[in-house]
């Protein structure tokens, strides 16, 4: 047995059944999370008590707060996968800083200015879902989104999150991931041997990137030319294996009753 570690699928739950709450402060930004508000009905939202008029037609629950929004920031963070909040972009990061922790655990949070022109998400973009958030959000309401994760403006392989959405666990340690990650987004030659899960995991609008190599074998790949391995495999992986591709090997483990690939 190898003694790599496995990391289960991270982040957000799924767009259906992510806890999203909306937030606004503003006579404003109230007025867009209302309407916002009603294209998700399964949203909470969050404002001050002088703006709750605002949502008196919406069938969201709604939370008037007396205090300071920074009072609401840990409840907030605890009790919602999703925290949409109409407020500064710079308000925002410092209400949020004191309560990060890691992007694993942390809900995705994404910002719109008052007049609704930009969505942009600014934690857990990528693991947490806020990038998903944010495209959802902008078609809504008919704004930009602004995403900045490499791998999403890229339209590449998520390394860290890819089959997240079919049950796919990932297996390898976290060093791996991040070179790995780095290898993908630099457009740098990929060994992809899938011989087990769905086959349908490429889900962007895009083709796949050139720089990856689909295999059906992990024997068919060249340590000569891919920089990096992403196998898709019920074979348990032999130490020897995770030591010749030191930093260079992730894995992903798809559930056993997927039909093979």
């Amino acid at each position: 047995m190898n003694a790599v570690p496995s990391v289960s699928p991270a982040g957000a739950a799924s767009a259906v059944d992510a806890r999203v709450c909306i937030v606004a402060i503003t006579k404003h930004g109230a007025a867009q999370a209302a309407a916002l508000a009603r294209q998700l009905p399964q949203a909470s939202i969050c404002t001050s008590a002088k703006f709750a008029g605002a949502f008196a037609d919406v069938a969201n629950p709604v939370r008037a707060y007396e205090g300071a929004l920074r009072d609401e920031i840990a409840p907030l963070f605890e009790g919602f996968d999703q925290l949409v909040f109409f407020v500064s972009l710079g308000a925002v990061v410092r209400l949020i800083a004191p309560h990060l922790k890691n992007k694993d655990i942390d809900p995705g949070v994404t910002v719109i200015d008052d007049a609704g022109q930009f969505v942009i998400p600014v934690l857990s973009g990528h693991v947490g879902g806020a990038n998903a958030m944010a495209e959802q959000v902008a078609a809504l309401i008919q704004a930009t989104p602004v995403v900045t994760t490499a791998s999403d403006v890229g339209r590449t392989i998520p390394v860290d999150i890819l089959g997240r959405e079919l049950g796919w666990c990932v297996e390898a340690p976290k060093i791996n991931i991040t070179r790995v990650s780095a290898h993908v987004v630099n457009g740098e030659p990929i060994a992809f041997v899938q011989e087990a899960g769905r086959p349908d995991w490429w889900t962007r609008p895009t083709p796949l990137p050139a720089s990856i190599e689909r295999l059906t074998r992990f024997d068919q790949v060249d340590p000569a030319r891919h920089r990096a391995v992403l196998w898709v495999t019920h074979a348990e992986i032999a130490p020897e294996v995770w030591t010749r591709w030191a930093e260079r090997l992730v894995v992903y483990r798809p559930p056993r009753e997927e039909p093979a690939a």
